[in-house]
């Protein structure tokens, strides 16, 4: 464990084997810090944190504030979770839960580049791509192996599904279908053909999931018709999946397919 001189730990942190802790950072008494973490200077971490093993937080960053919601009042007893192995870049917040008793979750595996901004009870899956500047209101829920392009923004209460590939700049406030490309404000662009290859689907699984995003935004039926014919086809599991998650869309709905668009 490697602790510079000018930094500040907390009575009751717990702090991992092998870690660094870079000059002025401070680290709050309820901290939980695993092995191998490198934290660069000047890093706040506060409130109820729990930090997994082999991460790297960037200069600057701030973990564990008290959420930016007017109704939150600091007797509130909230967390923050991050997993193992995330690259946390300089400059980011990351604020706890703001219920009683909630949680804002990071999970493995994750790049947030600089600035980015994790609202109260987000929640974010495995292998995530966050790029500069993007910002994630409260509630926000982004799954496994999203890309969210640079200076983006997401609406409280919104889900971007798995391997969603984000336009940077764009704004979105309705939930976007996984396997999906969007960009500029809410709209669907298409498939993300070259994702699903690199994540290794199959080309049976890439077909079908071009073959649901047809029936869904090409097909001339509204959404409810188009979930009832697609229960009428064998569908793989990925496309089934693309389906679910249209099923149970938040109650802004999905993002609808932009005008034009080449499919």
């Amino acid at each position: 464990m490697k602790i510079h001189p000018t930094a500040i730990v907390a009575p009751g942190a717990q702090i991992g084997a092998n870690t660094e802790i870079g000059p002025f950072s401070v680290i709050g008494a309820q901290a939980v810090i695993g092995e191998r973490t490198v934290i660069q200077s000047h890093v706040v971490i506060e409130g109820d944190a729990v930090i997994g093993a082999g991460n790297f937080i960037g200069h600057g960053a701030i973990i564990g504030a008290p959420p930016q919601d007017l109704s939150f009042s600091l007797e509130r007893k909230t967390k923050i979770e991050i997993g193992n192995e995330n690259v946390i870049r300089e400059y980011c917040t990351i604020h706890r839960g703001s219920a009683e008793g909630s949680t804002t979750k990071i999970g493995d595996n994750n790049v947030l580049m600089v600035g980015v901004h994790v609202g109260h009870n987000c929640e974010i899956g495995n292998n995530v791509i966050i790029a500069n500047n993007c910002l994630l209101a409260g509630h926000v829920l982004v799954d496994d192996q999203a890309f969210l392009g640079g200076g983006s923004t997401f609406h409280q209460n919104m889900h971007v599904g798995r391997l969603v590939m984000v336009q940077g700049s764009s704004a979105f406030g309705k939930d976007l279908p996984p396997f999906t490309i969007a960009a500029e404000r809410n709209s669907i662009f298409g498939v993300n053909v070259v994702g699903l290859k690199r994540a290794g689907f199959s080309a049976k699984d890439r077909e079908e999931i071009k073959d649901a995003f047809k029936l869904l935004y090409a097909s001339g039926l509204n959404i409810s018709q188009a979930l009832e014919k697609a229960a009428t086809i064998n569908f793989g599991a990925p496309a089934r999946e693309f389906f679910e998650f249209v099923a149970h869309a938040k109650e802004r709905g999905i993002c609808p397919l932009k005008r034009g668009a080449d499919l």
